[in-house]
């Protein structure tokens, strides 16, 4: 079967104002998520991809652009499937704001008893993101043979949440994944069981350098803004 190459998102506005998107509309790609898109098509020269799947988002979309202008003879397919978690009513608020909400514990330590109010569970938001996968899968390899590589453009709850699912972690244990701001993330599955390959690929070790306020032991929700 296909191997997947998860890319997530350039960092965004909301990533750098410490801010919840979700679906919040017009969230961009700042200044360094461009510089990291613009990289995007020479890190994955070598790959033979097949198919390009993305979220709807802007910043999903803005980050395949050039890949897509690169590589012009690629189609490119939108699925609401991997779009972000619907965080509902935390969409838009601050997340040093949220960590005061009761919730949040149950976000980091239980996120498979975890919705969000007006918006979706965690458990709803993996099992989505899961079948769009399984159903990619056997779309590309039925139309490009069980070789192909093809590539889904997401976000970072979301390629987390496609890493345990690979891996067979209980949803409980995604928090403690790590994915940065346009890290690749590669699958490859087969009849009997994925394979993870890649995990959170930057080429860039500039974010375990040590920190002068060293993060605590909670996730970021959305995923993180990667390195300074």
């Amino acid at each position: 079967m296909p191997t997947l190459i998860l890319v997530r998102h350039g960092r965004s506005t909301a990533n750098t104002a410490g801010l919840l998107a979700g679906w919040t509309p017009g969230v961009a790609l700042d200044e360094r998520g461009a510089e990291q898109a613009a990289a995007l098509p020479g890190r994955l020269a070598g790959l033979p991809i097949s198919e390009v799947v993305t979220s709807p988002l802007q910043r999903c979309q803005e980050t395949l652009r050039p890949l897509l202008e690169a590589r012009p003879e690629l189609s490119v397919h939108t699925d609401e499937r991997i779009g972000e978690c619907h965080y509902g009513d935390w969409s838009g608020r601050k997340l040093a704001e949220l960590m005061d909400e009761p919730l949040m514990q149950v976000v980091q330590t239980h996120p498979s008893a975890a919705a969000f109010p007006g918006g979706e569970s965690m458990r709803a938001m993996q099992t989505r993101a899961a079948e769009a996968v399984r159903e990619w899968n056997a779309r590309v390899e039925r139309d490009h043979g069980a070789d192909a590589v093809y590539l889904m453009c997401s976000h970072g709850d979301i390629i987390k949440s496609l890493v345990a699912d690979a891996l067979g972690l209980h949803l409980d244990l995604f928090q403690r994944i790590s994915v940065e701001p346009c890290s690749i993330t590669a699958i490859s599955y087969t009849r009997l069981r994925p394979f993870l390959v890649r995990l959170g690929d930057t080429g860039d070790f500039a974010s375990l350098a040590p920190r002068e306020e060293p993060p605590g032991g909670d996730a970021t929700v959305g995923g993180s803004a990667g390195a300074p």
